[in-house]
């Protein structure tokens, strides 16, 4: 079979095998039964010369061949899906679609149910998947398995879109009767700041952060006794504690209040902290994306405009 012979199909079948490492997950992101993709698998080693996918004891190893085409695959075949892809007008009425959005989980608290309530308003069919951020850096956005993802930080890879959609003062949150409460017409210092013992939110367990880089340059240091993974945690570390947490505003107002801790001005000059939603370039004309991306800027922006 000469390349200009290959089924296109193949190309799927491919780019699915090569991300899955299995011919059953393969089989099961295409919805095709097992045995179709084994032949599949078999008609793409006929055409490539290349077995693609060695059984190394229980599990499959793409080969040298197939990791160094991994990537241009999938290029491809997103370019070949765009091209073919209908060109109509978007009806959110009939729109049956789920997207997968990993978001910080603080976002979600913050957003999430605004963004839910105006989907189901509009498009009924649609369904949300929201996710847990990783510990590490993920490539969910380029394989595909990530349609939306919103953190405080923009992403580094050339092909994947960010936009700032929102920014917030980050606040200090302390439990009552903490001797940073103080009286309202004494605030706290950055001396008195630094002096307390900290909790600090970090998914991989940081230790330091800008925080520490502006006391740095006031001559000052704070000592971190601890990390915690999400801000709700955090809180609950400060509600039984004398530990302080420092974190935006937006996103821990309605948790502090809930958990009866008090708010307090940060004593220091830090920019606000930001929230970028970014995703993939090949959604860049997705009718159904762009309008989650526009439900999901108003529902992250929502509580600074309230504030």
């Amino acid at each position: 079979m000469t390349p200009m012979q290959l089924d296109l199909n193949l190309l799927a079948a491919l780019d699915a095998l090569l991300e899955e490492g299995s011919v059953a997950g393969a089989a099961d992101r295409l919805h095709v039964t097992a045995p179709a993709m084994s032949r599949s698998l078999g008609r793409i080693r006929r055409s490539t010369g290349d077995q693609i996918l060695v059984r190394t004891g229980r599990t499959m190893t793409p080969t040298p061949y197939a990791i160094a085409v991994r990537a241009q695959v999938h290029a491809l075949l997103q370019q070949v899906q765009g091209v073919l892809a209908p060109s109509h007008e978007l009806d959110l009425t009939t729109l049956e679609r789920t997207f997968t959005l990993r978001w910080h989980d603080s976002l979600v608290a913050l957003g999430g149910a605004a963004l839910l309530a105006a989907v189901r308003e509009q498009a009924p069919g649609v369904r949300l998947r929201f996710i847990a951020e990783s510990s590490t850096d993920s490539p969910g956005l380029r394989r595909g398995e990530v349609d939306l993802e919103a953190n405080a930080n923009p992403p580094a890879a050339a092909d994947v879109r960010a936009e700032k959609v929102a920014e917030t003062a980050q606040v200090v949150v302390v439990r009552p009767g903490h001797r940073l409460a103080g009286e309202p017409a004494q605030p706290m210092t950055a001396e008195q700041y630094a002096a307390a013992d900290h909790v600090a939110v970090s998914r991989r367990g940081n230790l330091s952060g800008t925080i520490d880089d502006a006391l740095a340059r006031l001559g000052l240091a704070r000592r971190v006794v601890a990390t915690a993974p999400s801000e709700a945690t955090a809180l609950e570390f400060v509600r039984d504690s004398d530990l302080v947490v420092t974190a935006p505003q937006a996103t821990t107002r309605r948790a502090s209040a809930d958990l009866g801790l008090v708010v307090l001005p940060l004593p220091l000059d830090l920019p606000p902290a930001s929230v970028y939603l970014s995703w993939h370039q090949r959604y860049d004309t997705d009718r159904a994306h762009a309008w989650l991306r526009e439900l999901a800027r108003t529902a992250l922006d929502a509580p600074n405009r309230r504030a």
